[in-house]
């Protein structure tokens, strides 16, 4: 059987609809030719410069990315740019490039449900579903085998997301004891109130900012324990769960392979050495 780039696609759009994208996104085939045979896929969450070196030396022809490359207006795609320098390139090795961001965010199965599997939670539904009673939605909610004090789950999140220089931080009483979980891959303290609402033990999502984290730990005692991971690693699980669904509808006929470039932005996380002071906050 001959594989094309519009199969893998297919079947990338049957788990997770581009309908289901937020209106500001950009998804579906960037650049690559429907009927072109395809033999190897790489899955990565973001197409940059490492991750298409890494499909070139796979032999891949597609690029399957959660992060879109042309998320602005985009008038042209000159080889001197960044990202028009990745389009020649790929254009010009045979390789497609295909996203599938928001829409693999809250598709049923997606984005933080890989999140939550890597971390050991059973997934009982969305964080915040479409509509009440829907598959679909943002985040997850699952719980673990058996609770837990917050300083082991915050080091069980570590154990099972890749490191990155922005490591994994926990904000909340250390002997708390964890048993119900919101997760929520890439960016999500937007969604605070709704973990709060949802009367979770601890919500885990990446990108946590200063003001809102400290205002949602200042409503009391009973708000859900924070943990924060690198955007990279919160949705770098999704490649595998993306894989297996093309390895799923294509038995046999192409081959998968998930990227282990870690395209996380940070590269040193550096504790401070300073002795106390009387500059030096408590």
């Amino acid at each position: 059987m001959t594989v094309r780039i519009q199969d893998v696609v297919e079947s990338l759009e049957a788990a997770y609809p581009p309908e289901l994208a937020e209106s500001w996104d950009a998804v579906g085939l960037v650049c690559g030719d429907p009927r072109a045979v395809v033999q190897r896929v790489l899955f990565c969450v973001d197409p940059v410069e490492a991750t298409v070196d890494e499909a070139v030396g796979f032999g891949a022809q597609l690029l399957v990315s959660h992060h879109p490359l042309l998320l602005r207006g985009v008038h042209g795609v000159p080889a001197d740019d960044p990202k028009g320098r990745l389009i020649h390139r790929l254009i010009r090795s045979g390789i497609g490039l295909y996203c599938t961001h928001t829409n693999a965010d809250t598709a049923a199965v997606g984005v933080s449900d890989a999140l939550a599997e890597a971390i050991g939670l059973t997934v009982t539904g969305p964080l915040a579903p479409h509509s009440p009673g829907s598959a679909t939605g943002l985040g997850r909610i699952g719980s673990l085998p058996e609770p837990e004090p917050f300083g082991r789950f915050v080091q069980r999140v570590a154990e099972n997301l890749p490191t990155t220089a922005w490591g994994v931080r926990g904000a909340g009483d250390l002997d708390r004891e964890i048993r119900t979980v919101a997760v929520c891959g890439g960016a999500g303290d937007s969604q605070l109130s709704t973990a709060q609402a949802a009367g979770v033990d601890a919500y885990v999502t990446a990108d946590l900012r200063h003001h809102p984290a400290s205002e949602h730990l200042a409503r009391g005692a009973q708000v859900p324990a924070l943990v924060d991971v690198a955007h990279w690693a919160s949705e770098w699980p999704w490649c595998q769960q993306a894989a297996d669904v093309v390895g799923a509808a294509l038995p046999d006929t192409v081959e998968v392979l998930v990227s282990t470039c870690r395209t996380d932005p940070w590269t040193a996380h550096a504790a401070g050495t300073a002795p106390d002071s009387g500059r030096t906050p408590a």
